[in-house]
């Protein structure tokens, strides 16, 4: 019994760091579905509107909607039965049987109802998105990274400011010059904000592949520096890849918030209205002016923009750095390699602690 203690301790310890997969017998159908049984319940009694139809009565509607309920809680308990379960047991666990019905049984209720293939493909196709969002989530430990990320929030922006110092005597004189450009701001306040999402989102990706790109050979040397006990297999590989890439996107993101910050709080100073006016810019949708020692300050749409664009530049800059420039690489890796190496001790006792275990109870 201590030893079972012990392994759980060592299994949520790799839960709570987001690899889940250094756990061993670590597989979809037990550990990562059934922890998302009470979600796709949840969406799976919801779906049962689509017996529903607009056109129809509330009571026809009601009527239908007990109905569509009637036929997924006997789906299901029909795949009990062919389970060798009771018919209304709690499934506990989600193997490809009970994924499928979770993913077809819904969808045919608009098509038996209103014979709308269209509607049947496309709750079909969400639920499939569903299942496929749930495996990445839990099975990576997203969650626990990102948890992981917001606690350590505060070391983070400690780390990302410090680099960012570094990095101000050349990259502020780049910055500068790009926020003062008439046509830069001709660019970014004409631009429409889906168009910056996008861009923004477009250089998180590129930075995040570069960083993939280049992290086999780095985890090659942490692991032969930090590691110890057996190689890591392929998947807890990538297990570890997707928790340092989102540990370098949050770094990024602390980097390019206080960059945009920054630039919005300069511009209030530095471009009046009547800047505004020579540039030939609009404000944009909104603006607001503050009164500050007698002098009027300008916060407008247009300058969000700006300065929203020019955070995406550094922000790509800055995550291209992480792994090009010596000094904030070797500051980097110094930072996730101390973690790595008690992670991978921690491993190295859960490994022989189980081979231990096996023979006991053999």
């Amino acid at each position: 019994m201590a030893t079972s203690a012990e392994l759980a301790r060592y299994e949520q310890r790799f839960r709570r760091a987001g690899l889940p997969l250094f756990i061993e017998d670590f597989s979809p159908t037990h550990d990562i579905f059934s922890r998302a049984t009470p979600v796709l319940a949840l969406v799976f009694i919801a779906e049962m509107i689509g017996a529903t139809r607009l056109s129809w009565h509330w009571w026809q509607n009601l009527l239908a909607a007990l109905g569509g309920l009637a036929v997924l809680i006997a789906g299901f308990g029909l795949l009990n039965l062919f389970r060798g379960r009771r018919f209304w047991s709690f499934p506990t666990r989600f193997g490809t049987p009970e994924l499928a019905v979770f993913v077809l049984l819904p969808a045919l209720l608009p098509l038996a109802t209103e014979v709308q293939l269209r509607q049947f493909f496309g709750v079909a196709i969400g639920n499939l998105l569903l299942v496929g969002m749930v495996y990445l989530v839990i099975g990576y430990g997203l969650i626990g990274t990102t948890v992981w990320g917001v606690r350590r929030l505060g070391t983070e922006l400690a780390n990302s400011v410090a680099s960012l110092v570094r990095a101000l005597p050349l990259l502020l004189v780049f910055s500068l010059v790009l926020f003062v450009n008439t046509e830069m701001w001709q660019v970014f306040a004409g631009m429409p904000v889906a168009f910056i999402i996008i861009l923004a989102v477009s250089f998180s990706l590129l930075s995040d592949l570069f960083l993939v790109l280049r992290l086999p050979k780095e985890l090659d040397a942490i692991e032969r520096d930090a590691g110890s006990g057996p190689p890591l297999r392929r998947i807890q590989r990538l297990n570890l890849s997707v928790s340092l890439v989102i540990r370098q996107w949050l770094q990024g993101l602390v980097v390019s918030a206080g960059v945009g910050l920054f630039f919005i709080g300069f511009g209030m100073l530095a471009i009046s209205r009547h800047i505004y006016e020579n540039w030939g810019i609009d404000t944009g949708g909104w603006s607001h002016q503050l009164d500050l020692l007698g002098y009027q300050l300008l916060i407008s749409a247009a300058l969000v923009k700006v300065a929203a664009g020019i955070a995406t530049f550094t922000g790509l800059y800055y995550s291209i750095s992480l792994m090009t420039d010596a000094t904030y690489r070797a500051e980097w890796l110094d930072n996730i390699t101390d973690e790595l190496r008690e992670l991978f001790t921690a491993r190295t006792e859960y490994l022989e602690l189980r081979a231990r275990q096996v023979p006991a109870e053999s």
